[in-house]
């Protein structure tokens, strides 16, 4: 039985998909939250919020990622970086997950990924789970009621927690599986209930389609000036470096948090709402993010609650540290009706040194800004993915490797030449630690963050003076109103300068050491940017 508002001619029937029970059309946010709960699935909290635990997977699953090998992907994927299957076995994985949800109940979410109406991605999301349909509704961009009769999607998701993958029949690694097919156009999901698969799976797709534009994809967050478009900034930075938080600035507009695109026009959003970390939030230093938490149909993930009062502890990481809230875009007041920026003025790119030795905020030329994003260095904090309990010093190119399906090369130079074309002013920000490595710093203030964020951005931090740093070649500002001189230094936070100096030789040399596959792939200038 079908209900709901869809194009008449682009049922999943006209799919293929049959057999199922009831399927729900494009339902509301508040439909797909009392169905979640009347399923059992979760619980309304304080607000009209949702709570919900999503099992053993509370991150993503990056290693069970696969990407179709058909001929027409054949040269054009990083295979190294993202595991083939083969289409026979995704053939089979397909035709046992339609079997498997025969007679099911299921909601269909059609959603755009993009602001930008000439680069959009029309995606059709078919969700097991009530709340994976309201999840994925906050986090893509929704169609208006006449859209959806003629909506006709690009691609297809399909996500069905209770069906476990048969690694030797489906070509996989385990029983959870996330197969991306280009020429099929489909995208199936099985063996996790974790919600971030649903919006990564699109980031995947603009990643890979839009090179092909001349469109520059981008994991990061953007804002601009207020009533200035034009003065626009982009943060890149993996999860747990500050991207959500850094870029809702309240005294700058809000054009989205996670993921964008960088077109001849300047900048889109490919979302509709936000993912925020949860842990350690507070009102004090986060006020617009710790508001959503008590908002209608926010999507509380794996937090631990009062069960009668209903009080979330944002402390309380017992669940996991990768606790985290998903809620539309216009539940932060400063937020772009628009979701659309001129070319980034300035472009940041954030970092989180577990190791403890990087400055707070450097200054990066062109070239260094190209092998500072080939590099992607920072820490993968805990609970972001499966088995990282504490931080992990990694390097993940272009700031988003689990989500790049090309070679990095190709998003390196689209924003080489993107910065040559528009003359953005690169920063490096380190959000990691100060004062010792992990276990015997700590976390770098985010009032001085923010002190320095903001003189990046309004031009004066470009009129301070800067010092050469000697292990990393970059410039450091000597001194920043309103943020104390010794953070600039690193080496100065450090009891054991000897301690200091051998950390700080050992990253460069992890830096030297993980560009060197880059190296046949770049032009002189960015050779000579190099660290080591």
């Amino acid at each position: 039985m079908d209900q709901g508002k869809v194009n008449p001619t682009m049922k999943l029937e006209d799919q293929g998909i049959t057999g199922l029970g009831y399927v729900y059309y494009n339902r509301s946010e508040d439909e797909l939250h009392a169905a979640a709960v009347e399923a059992g699935e979760g619980v309304t909290g304080k607000g009209g919020t949702f709570l919900v635990t999503t099992g053993k997977h509370t991150g993503r699953s990056p290693k069970d990622k696969f990407v179709v090998r058909t001929p027409s992907v054949e040269n054009t994927i990083w295979w190294e970086n993202n595991p083939p299957m083969d289409p026979e076995k995704f053939d089979s994985l397909y035709a046992d997950m339609l079997a498997h949800m025969k007679g099911g109940t299921y909601n269909v979410q059609d959603l755009f990924g993009g602001a930008d109406p000439a680069h959009r991605l029309d995606v059709r999301v078919v969700t097991e789970l009530a709340w994976h349909g309201l999840f994925i509704r906050h986090l893509l961009r929704r169609p208006e009621a006449a859209e959806l009769e003629t909506f006709n999607p690009d691609f297809t998701i399909i996500n069905c927690p209770t069906f476990k993958a048969d690694p030797e029949k489906h070509g996989c690694r385990s029983e959870t599986v996330i197969a991306l097919n280009m020429d099929a156009k489909l995208i199936l999901i099985g063996g996790t209930e974790y919600a971030g698969e649903n919006k990564k799976s699109v980031f995947t797709l603009l990643n890979y389609l839009l090179p092909e534009k001349g469109i520059m994809p981008m994991h990061c967050s953007a804002n601009h000036a207020p009533g200035n478009p034009v003065d626009t900034a982009v943060f890149f930075g993996l999860s747990g470096t500050g991207k959500t938080t850094l870029s809702a600035d309240p005294e700058r507009v809000l054009i989205g948090d996670d993921e964008h695109g960088w077109s001849d026009r300047g900048i889109f959003n490919f979302e509709g709402g936000c993912y925020a970390k949860t842990i350690n939030l507070s009102a004090e230093a986060e006020p617009e993010i710790f508001a959503t938490c008590s908002m209608p149909n926010t999507v509380i993930e794996n937090m631990v609650f009062d069960p009668d009062t209903m009080e979330l502890d944002f402390e309380d990481d017992s669940l996991t540290a990768n606790m985290r809230c998903a809620y539309p875009l216009n539940y932060i007041s400063n937020a772009s009706d628009t979701a659309l920026g001129g070319h980034p003025k300035n472009i940041i790119m954030l970092t989180c040194d577990a190791f403890g030795v990087l400055p707070p905020i450097s200054r990066l030329t062109p070239a260094q800004a190209m092998y500072h994003f080939l590099s992607g260095f920072t820490s993968k904090v805990a609970g972001t993915e499966r088995g990282v309990t504490e931080p992990e010093p990694t390097f993940s190119t272009c700031f988003g490797a689990p989500f790049m399906p090309r070679r990095p090369e190709v998003y390196g130079d689209l924003l080489r030449s993107k910065i040559a074309n528009h003359g953005a002013s690169c920063w490096l920000v380190n959000t990691g630690w100060t004062g010792g490595a992990y276990g015997t710093g700590s976390r770098m203030p985010i009032k001085a963050t923010r002190a320095l964020l903001s003189a990046a951005l309004d031009g004066s931090l470009s009129e301070s003076s800067f010092r050469k740093d000697p292990y990393f070649g970059f410039d450091v500002p000597v001194e920043v109103a309103g943020v104390d001189k010794t953070l600039l230094n690193p080496r100065d936070t450090w009891a054991d300068k000897a301690a200091y100096d051998a950390q700080a030789k050992k990253l460069v040399t992890m830096f030297s050491d993980n560009f060197e596959k880059y190296v046949p792939y770049i032009d002189e200038d960015v050779k000579a940017a190099a660290i080591g």
